[in-house]
């Protein structure tokens, strides 16, 4: 994830890479391929060969890995140190020496260290932009890097009004709190939103049916995808139609669109750089 900001939020910001080094304790094959098949179906392809595909955010390398392993030619950025740790680790656990995939520290708002990259077949950035910052900015930047023709595949924090600002300062006061203090903010959060899955698991006589099989959703974690979402801070949202607007605006259309129907998480845009 990225946190380079004109706004001084470092001080207070979630620290991304040290919560995805717990994610990577937990990487398995299954993870892996519930990543490429997420690729794969959000994109409409069977492989990604010959392509060259960026990684805004690349925060545990899970995505990059998944870009690599599909055949793409992959460069992945992030801000956080421990993040571009992560990344760095996978490609030496599955592709050491290879130099089909890239890894640096860099940030989305540094608009001529994007502008030095060129141009790229596939630009993704799952769940970053919302947490730079700058969210628009950021945005603008990741544009740029998209090839004619190419697609930018991103997810943006939904836009739930007064429900948004609540979770604002939800991760605001996680990130101030002291260490050993957090756990009075993660376990109501975890009771809220883990709680009545667990019940219904319960009932239906499958216990922790839910919480075992999370690495379905895109071969995530969890109780490491909780902890993100209490302290992800810097914290943005957007509403679908602004996505819309800005990207249109800017010579994009759209080629696909997964909403989280009205409520907390994220809503996924492929878009397509016309020629």
């Amino acid at each position: 994830m990225n946190a380079h900001t004109s706004e001084s939020l470092d001080e207070k910001r979630f620290e991304f890479g040290k919560n995805w080094r717990r994610f990577l304790r937990e990487l398995d094959d299954r993870r892996i391929k519930s990543a490429e098949t997420s690729l794969k179906d959000v994109l409409g392809v069977d492989a990604l060969v010959g392509k060259k595909f960026l990684d805004i955010g690349s925060g545990s390398g899970l995505f990059s890995l998944a870009a690599r392993r599909l055949g793409a030619y992959v460069h992945s950025i992030d801000i956080d140190v421990e993040c571009v740790a992560c990344t760095e680790e996978l490609k030496a656990r599955y592709f050491s020496g290879d130099e089909g995939w890239t890894v640096k520290q860099g940030s989305v708002l540094d608009d001529a260290y994007i502008e030095s990259l060129g141009h790229f077949d596939i630009v993704y950035s799952w769940g970053v932009l919302h947490h730079t910052g700058a969210m628009w900015r950021a945005l603008g930047n990741a544009i740029l890097a998209v090839a004619p023709g190419g697609l930018l595949f991103i997810s943006i924090y939904n836009d739930q009004g007064r429900v948004s600002q609540y979770w604002r300062i939800v991760k605001r006061t996680y990130n101030r709190l002291p260490r050993g203090l957090r756990f009075l903010l993660l376990w109501p959060v975890f009771a809220r939103l883990r709680g009545p899955a667990m019940v219904r698991d319960l009932l239906q006589g499958k216990p922790f049916d839910t919480w075992r099989n999370y690495a379905d959703r895109r071969g995530m974690s969890s109780w490491p995808n909780l902890v993100d979402w209490v302290g992800g801070y810097p914290f943005e949202v957007a509403k679908p139609e602004e996505i819309l607007d800005f990207c249109r605006y800017r010579n994009f259309v759209l080629v696909k669109l997964k909403t989280c129907g009205g409520g907390r998480g994220c809503n996924e845009f492929v878009f397509e750089r016309a020629s």
